[in-house]
């Protein structure tokens, strides 16, 4: 799944560390998301895209090769 994480994370100022506390995750979890290694559970996803006060939709963007990823 492809995100807009990491330019809206800049664009607001705020290092991966900062947004992950906020978040409750790790650094790591914040690197593996901007970098399309790990997808956020739905309550997660919904935190990010409330911070950044857009849809989820406008964080996350769903292609259909991610239906192809899970058979």
């Amino acid at each position: 799944m492809l995100n807009n994480l990491e330019k809206l994370r800049k664009k607001h100022k705020v290092s991966q560390q900062d947004f992950a506390q906020y978040l409750g995750v790790t650094r790591q979890t914040i690197s593996s998301l901007e970098n399309g290694r790990y997808n956020p559970s739905i309550l997660l996803a919904m935190k990010i895209a409330r911070y950044f006060g857009k849809s989820v939709e406008d964080v996350f963007i769903y292609t259909e090769e991610d239906d192809n990823d899970e058979k």
